[in-house]
């Protein structure tokens, strides 16, 4: 039976802070006073008394209602206050937002024990309990607003006198809670990555543990905050929830155990038929429309729209999920997923991502329990009903065909496109296809991605060029998985009964694919490893893919080399020479929540955190802004070496003539790039399947936009002759 505890009504909104965890010397309004930094508080008197009770309200003692010396009493109507109340200024204004306007002042509600900036507007709230209220909200026609004793808003911690049990886990990364995160408010995505790896090092996870404690306070009493000009209407439940300034929130069925932030500048906005709940919601987050989120983290001017489910999870910056299902996973920001039937659970996707409509990501777990993982890097797109299973682990842009892929994957090779040939039961692998095929896509992402960056505090520096050092070192890698794969193949073919060591076999493909023989078309190429399965994984347009990805290396060192000499205002090829590193060593990378960072670096950083040079989160993120700071130089560290690995090209030793020629080599690869951009939207126009909707040329042109007005084909173009003309001033100034 339900346990209904009965009290004297004159106690009602006292004992806010149960006496045992009341310090000496300390009253209940200690925590409270040191909230509302405003003290300029006077008794009422009797004439205002008088008006208050002809209008209606009550107070179990009137000597605890505490008011600014702007207050007009005849302002407050019908309202029923209990305990220590304190109201600003009140002034006969209306206050108007969104077409909702309300007169300034408190009516028809139940008021516990709570503080009001200057004119709020305050009606129908039937239970407003322990808030401090802004200047300015606007609070209507809501349910219940309260604050308990022990809130933590979101946080994982606990109380006084809590049981370790109560504290709140983010289970992300794995079902079975072994990659387990407490969410904090203030979580970037590289904390929550840190946290989710290095299981094996308990030190550094309790290390972890410790630096969330101290950024909170486990006393009790605190109350929940409602920040200036805040509006919140037709609400039922909104419980232990602390907002910012300048939020929205409409039409909520129930928010619980939340930080919601928000600010002038990046508002954070909450719809109707939402049920949020033990949550942490960065500034510039909107969530509408029936979205359920339990035990999760929202980064930065991310979204959740139409029915979203979001689940033990991180959501990174400048993300969307529409419609579709999330448990148990970290996102990178940059994500997008739409449609009523998209399902991510139990994976770490790093960024850039786009899931297709119903698509299955972690289906089943091909294991006796609930403990598989998939690991995405960034780009990752598996398209239309692509059904994958756990474990899984992908490389960057890596695009899935449609398809119900039947076992585990380990896709190495980047940029390619993977699709499962039911007919032959093959699984077929397509390196450099977005070059080939789809280049308007890539590169529009890429500067569509900094485009929508709307990040206030860019403290992780997030890479979105598709060409970085994580691909870059992906690709270095899968041009000697290519010359392997196909060597192997040659042999069999031409030379049965011959073996071949791995580097032999490397060597006769390096040869094979140099020289661009035609014969390596005509070759069955077979990869190893990249499918839990006895079938065939064969490798497709090996031959074109290899070039590509060979001048890629050398298009993404010049990159380098260029920003370089803007960086440093490089006057001649001489000065280059005396500022390029002299040795070059080959470095290892991690996506740490989208910020690329060198691995001994993160050892640096674990090594500081056991010795305690580093002890805290601030000093964490301290860490991500350093590395931001020295990452051009550590790209081009990276690009360089690529550079020396796979052309041969020593940047200490490189002459004039052998830099004009890459110089020149990054015009070629650009105009081609443009090329293929234009190209691959072009398709999109001159398919006859796509033109028969239309009547004719015009209103294709009115209705998806004339392929002449594509204002990023147009920016792309418009790039290419700045970048020529720069190469151009470059060589005269160089004197190449």
């Amino acid at each position: 039976m339900n346990e209904i505890r009965k009290s004297p009504v004159d106690s009602l909104g006292y004992g806010f802070i149960p006496p045992q965890f009341l310090p000496k010397a300390k009253d209940e309004y200690y925590l409270r006073d040191s909230q509302n930094g405003n003290k300029n508080y006077r008794q009422l008197s009797a004439s205002e008394i008088e008006v208050l009770v002809r209008n209606r309200n009550t107070s179990d003692d009137w000597n605890n209602i505490l008011v600014s010396d702007a207050f007009a009493p005849e302002l407050v109507q019908n309202c029923k206050f209990f305990g220590l109340v304190r109201i600003g200024k009140l002034e006969a204004y209306y206050l108007e937002f969104h077409n909702l306007r309300m007169p300034v002042g408190l009516y028809n509600s139940t008021i516990i024990s709570s503080d009001f900036g200057d004119n709020v507007a305050v009606d129908n709230v039937n239970y407003l309990s322990h808030y401090i209220i802004g200047n300015d909200v606007m609070i209507v026609n809501v349910n219940e607003l309260a604050t308990t004793d022990n809130a933590k808003f979101g946080n994982g911690i606990v109380k006084q006198g809590e049981p370790e049990s109560r504290r709140i886990w983010l289970e992300v990364c794995n079902e079975n809670g072994g990659r387990s995160i407490i969410p904090f408010d203030g979580m970037l995505p590289g904390d929550a990555f840190l946290w989710s790896r290095f299981r094996d090092d308990a030190d550094l996870q309790n290390k972890f543990k410790e630096f969330t404690a101290k950024k909170f306070d486990d006393r009790r009493g605190y109350y929940g905050m409602i920040g200036d000009r805040t509006v919140i209407k037709n609400c039922r439940i909104v419980k232990d929830v602390m907002v910012g300034t300048d939020a929205y929130l409409k039409g909520a069925n129930k928010l619980k155990n939340l930080t919601v932030n928000s600010s002038p500048d990046s508002k954070t906005q909450i719809g109707e038929g939402c049920e949020l709940v033990n949550g942490i919601i960065a500034a510039g987050c909107r969530i509408f429309y029936g979205v359920k989120a339990v035990r999760f983290i929202m980064a930065s001017n991310s979204q959740l729209k139409y029915g979203a489910r979001l689940i033990n999870s991180y959501l990174g910056n400048n993300s969307t999920i529409s419609c579709c299902e999330v448990l148990n996973s970290l996102i990178f920001p940059a994500h997008e997923q739409h449609h009523n039937n998209s399902f991510l659970c139990a994976s770490l996707v790093m960024g850039q991502s786009n899931m297709a409509a119903g698509a299955t990501i972690g289906s089943n777990h091909n294991s006796r329990g609930a403990d598989g993982e998939l690991i995405a890097g960034r780009g990752f797109w598996p398209g239309l009903c692509v059904s994958i299973k756990h474990n899984s682990k992908f490389a960057s842009f890596i695009i899935m065909a449609k398809g119900d892929y039947p076992t585990e994957l380990n896709i190495p090779i980047p940029f390619s496109l993977i699709s499962n040939d039911v007919s032959k039961d093959e699984l077929i692998v397509m390196p450099g296809y977005w070059f080939m095929y789809n280049m308007y896509a890539l590169a529009r992402n890429s500067w569509k991605y900094v485009d929508r960056d709307k990040r206030k505090d860019k403290i992780q520096l997030i890479e979105y060029d598709f060409l970085a050092p994580d691909s870059i070192t992906e690709v270095v890698a899968s041009l000697g998985l290519l010359e392997k794969y196909t060597g192997n193949a040659y042999t069999k073919k031409f030379e049965h009964g011959k073996r071949y060591g791995q580097k032999e076999l490397q060597a006769i493909g390096k040869k094979l694919l140099q020289g661009n023989n035609a014969i390596v078309n005509d070759l069955e190429i077979i990869a190893e490893g990249f499918e839990h399965s006895n079938r065939k994984v064969k490798l497709i347009k090996v031959l074109q893919a290899y070039p590509i990805f060979r001048e890629l290396i050398s298009y993404y060192a010049t990159m380098q080399l260029i920003a370089l000499i803007k960086r440093n205002d490089i006057k001649s090829f001489a000065q280059l020479q005396e500022v390029l590193p002299v040795r070059l060593a080959k470095t290892d990378w991690a996506n740490v929540g989208g910020q690329l960072i060198i691995k001994t670096e993160l050892e640096k950083l674990v090594q500081q955190i056991h010795s305690g040079k580093i002890n805290d989160w601030d000093k964490v993120h301290q860490f991500y802004s350093i590395q931001s700071n020295h990452y051009a130089a550590d790209k081009l560290h990276h690009a360089l070496s690529a550079l020396k690995e796979v052309h041969g090209i020593t940047a200490k030793k490189m002459d004039k003539e052998t830099f004009a020629t890459l110089l020149q080599q990054s015009i070629t690869t650009r105009e081609w790039m443009v090329k293929n951009i234009q190209d691959s939207r072009a398709k999109d126009y001159s398919n006859p399947f796509r033109k028969m909707v239309y009547d004719n040329q015009k209103e294709m042109d009115t209705v998806v936009g004339a392929f002449a007005d594509n204002s990023f084909i147009k920016q792309e173009i418009e790039a290419l002759a700045v970048y020529k003309k720069g190469i151009a001033e470059l060589v005269k100034k160089f004197k190449l």
